[in-house]
Order: C-alpha cells, then structure tokens, then sequence
C-alpha cells in the first residue's frame, strides 16, 4: 500500500469510527447503513461528485456547500450531514469512497455480517445473488452482504472475495492458466 493511500485509509477510519459511535449510542446503525449505501452510490454513479470531493482547485467553502446540498437531496441523517461539513471545513471529502468502505466493514461487523466483492462478467439477478449469499454462508458460517461489480473482460465466471480468501471461476482466469501450461510444453 503506497504512503498517500495508508494515510487515506486512515483518516478514513478515525471519522468512520467516530460517526459509527455516534449512530451507535443514538441507536441509529439502520439509518448509518441507509446512508452509507446511499453516499456510496452516489459516489461511484455521479464523475462530476468525485471531482468535487478530490480536487484540491475547489475551495473549502465550495466543497461544503456542494456536499451540503448533495446530501441535502441524498436525505442522509443530520448525523452524516454533520460529519461530512466537518470533513469539508477540514478538508478531507478526498476519503470519502475510503470513509464509506470503513462504515460498511463496520456496520457488517457490528451485524455479525462477512461482505463478499463479487466480480461477475453480467450481472447477476436478485435470485442468483441470493443463492450466492446462501452458498457463501453456509462456506464462511456467517450471513454474507454481497457487494456487486460489473467487469465484462472476464467472459464469463465469477471472482470472489470474502475477507482473504478469493475464488477466481473467470474464463478470462481460466484462459490464462491454459496460455501458462501452453508456454511450459512448448
């Protein structure tokens, strides 16, 4: 892991921890993951949002005013709303996509939940993805979230993440293994 993304990972972590103890005593962990997914969704759907929240050309005040009104529409709790106007005035909305991963680890945690990054060629239904969680469950001994992604240059197949383990069930795997023995015979 490089300096930048170490240092990253843990400013993420501090405010992740502090507004996870918030939602916790206030009893709010359901709203905290609402709001998560929901920040988290915007992030990854919105080139124009990550912009704001990464370049250092936008001043504080931009930068606050533009993530005030984001989560204004987004409805997060006034909570995460508080949280994310200190990290503006703080200058620190560049750990966003880093803060939402921490909140998610957190919460699954709290739940006795196991996240699962599944990687697949298409996407996969609501039926498959469940049965994907109920065979992943029954592998790990704990209830699986599966985290989705899209990657279309694995032909086909799946990659699984839970924890340190991986899976890796792509053609785009599988051809390679097949090119590597190719190269050692010939």
């Amino acid at each position: 892991m490089s300096e930048s993304a170490s240092i990253s990972t843990g400013i993420a972590s501090r405010y992740a921890t502090a507004v996870f103890e918030l939602a916790k005593e206030a009893g709010g962990l359901e709203a905290l993951g609402a709001d998560t997914e929901t920040l988290g969704a915007a992030i990854s759907s919105s080139e124009e949002f990550r912009a704001v929240i990464a370049s250092p050309v936008y001043s504080r005040e931009v930068q606050g005013r533009a993530v005030a009104a984001v989560a204004e529409k987004l409805g997060l709790s006034p909570t995460f709303q508080n949280t994310l106007a200190l990290m503006a005035s703080k200058r620190r909305l560049f750990v966003l996509p880093q803060l939402v991963r921490e909140l998610t680890r957190l919460i699954a945690e709290e739940k006795g939940e196991v996240t699962a990054e599944v990687t697949a060629a298409q996407a996969l239904t609501a039926a498959q993805q469940a049965k994907l969680a109920e065979t992943l469950k029954a592998r790990v001994g704990s209830d699986v979230k599966i985290n989705m992604a899209v990657d279309e240059s694995l032909i086909g197949g799946l990659v699984v993440k839970v924890g340190s383990r991986m899976i890796d069930t792509s053609i785009r795997s599988k051809l390679a293994a097949l090119q590597n023995t190719m190269k050692e015979v010939g």
